[in-house]
């Protein structure tokens, strides 16, 4: 259920994720790393791009994160920690940062959602969620990805 600070701006339907909670709106798309998958043994690879937009009119830090990650069989695993990649990004209105990370899977599909946690310089707290998106091979192209994906050293096997 979405509140009056929440929306999720329309979009073509990518398999990616685009929502806005209380000024700050959260962009993420994912992609198979097929160097680094090998289905054989049960293992596929994601990258995932995060881009983190404060479209409010007020300074934000990204104080911790929290996902939740499903894969096909339905299992269910949270990761919760502090800041995103060993940051704490502080959010000026209309900046932005944003990061790459991964994700791996024993089946060939899942999904990943959950909540950035971010204080305010008063003191107030609030969740930005991170709505739904796919880890499958048939995902709309992330471009943001490619350069990092094609970097990547091959798994030895």
């Amino acid at each position: 259920m979405q509140t009056l600070h929440e929306q999720e701006p329309q979009g073509p339907q990518t398999g990616h994720s685009d929502t806005l909670t209380e000024g700050i709106r959260v962009r993420v798309g994912a992609r198979l790393v097929p160097d680094q998958t090998d289905p054989s043994e049960g293992r596929w690879f994601y990258l995932y791009h995060v881009t983190i937009e404060n479209a409010g009119d007020r300074p934000a830090r990204l104080m911790r994160r929290h996902w939740i990650i499903r894969d096909a069989d339905n299992l269910q695993r949270e990761v919760r920690g502090q800041g995103v990649v060993g940051k704490q990004p502080r959010l000026e209105p209309g900046a932005s940062f944003a990061y790459n990370s991964g994700c791996p899977l024993e089946t060939q599909w899942g999904t990943m959602e959950g909540w950035f946690h971010f204080e305010r310089d008063d003191g107030e707290q609030f969740a930005a969620r991170v709505g739904r998106f796919f880890l499958a091979p048939t995902v709309a192209e992330v471009p943001e990805l490619n350069a990092w994906v094609e970097n990547l050293v091959p798994r030895q096997p």
